[in-house]
């Protein structure tokens, strides 16, 4: 039978930070490849459970079942939307080799007619981040941010920026600084560049992993509002690369977007940490909502 949160463990004993308690899977004894988990209500944006948190907790379960315990190329599909509660994993080893290993996972949640849903697939290339190569050749930049204290916390935020703890489970799980120049979109005044930059970390101090990475990739305000509409953005794919284990102090994350076309937007993101370094980069699909702001 699925798991409440409250009676998952760590290995050592009780979790000390929210998203490692959120993400936990348990494997079947009859099926060491089949997890009970639980969707927490803590990580939604209206009824919806966000897709960061989901690709995450997917991703989880396939590093118990994987020899290569680091994401490294992560594509996950939206296939239904997904609600807070009990939920099954089911993943599949699809190749092992010495530096790299793929592997399935599908989350799957029981709907009012007792019938099993398919929420989420992803599939992943796994392998050891700690282990690659030190060369960077790169023409990428960092994000140029104002200091902490001079963003954009959901304590000082206009109206509309990050919505209400009601509407937004985030808003106590994250500490989310947005850079004031990319939030006009909350007064009325969207720049039409389709761009939105901030600092991030989790509120409970945790320090970030690749799995907190996958998470900080789609948990941005959607772009489709500096662009001036307004309204639901519902992901339909999402590409993460995990370039490198992110340094201990909080991330910088980047979201832009160049199209919107057909009703449908691409958004890219951009994850640097504390050293500088490029850790994450990301590109998905989404739906573009049809209100303007």
């Amino acid at each position: 039978m699925p798991l409440g949160a409250s009676e998952f463990t760590s290995e050592s004993g009780a979790f000390t930070s929210e998203f490692d308690r959120d993400t936990a899977v348990i494997a079947r004894t009859d099926d060491p490849f089949v997890f009970d988990t639980e969707f927490s209500a803590g990580w939604t944006i209206g009824k919806g459970v966000n897709g960061g948190y989901l690709i995450a907790l997917a991703d989880r379960a396939l590093g118990r079942v994987l020899p290569h315990r680091d994401p490294f190329s992560v594509s996950a599909y939206y296939l239904t939307p997904s609600l807070p509660g009990p939920a099954v994993v089911r993943t599949e080893v699809v190749r092992t080799g010495r530096t790299m290993s793929t592997g399935q996972a599908s989350l799957f949640q029981t709907d009012d007619d007792g019938n099993e849903v398919e929420r989420l697939r992803v599939v992943a290339h796994h392998r050891d981040l700690a282990g690659l190569t030190d060369d960077v050749r790169t023409s990428a930049t960092a994000p140029a941010l104002p200091p902490v204290e001079r963003c954009v916390g959901a304590e000082t935020a206009p109206g509309g920026v990050f919505g209400s703890k009601a509407s937004n489970g985030l808003i106590d799980r994250l500490d989310l600084r947005l850079d004031p120049a990319t939030v006009g979109w909350a007064l009325g005044d969207p720049s039409g560049k389709g761009v939105i930059r901030g600092w991030l970390r989790l509120a409970d101090g945790r320090e970030n992993d690749p799995l907190s990475v996958l998470l900080a990739t789609d948990v941005l305000p959607p772009t489709a509002f500096d662009l001036g509409l307004n309204g639901w953005v519902p992901t339909l794919e999402l590409t993460v690369h995990v370039r490198a284990i992110p340094s201990p102090g909080p991330l910088r994350v980047e979201i832009s977007t160049r199209n919107l076309a057909g009703g449908f937007l691409e958004e890219d993101a951009e994850v640097w940490d504390s050293a500088d370094r490029l850790v994450a980069q990301s590109r998905q699909l989404a739906k573009a909502p049809g209100r303007v702001r």
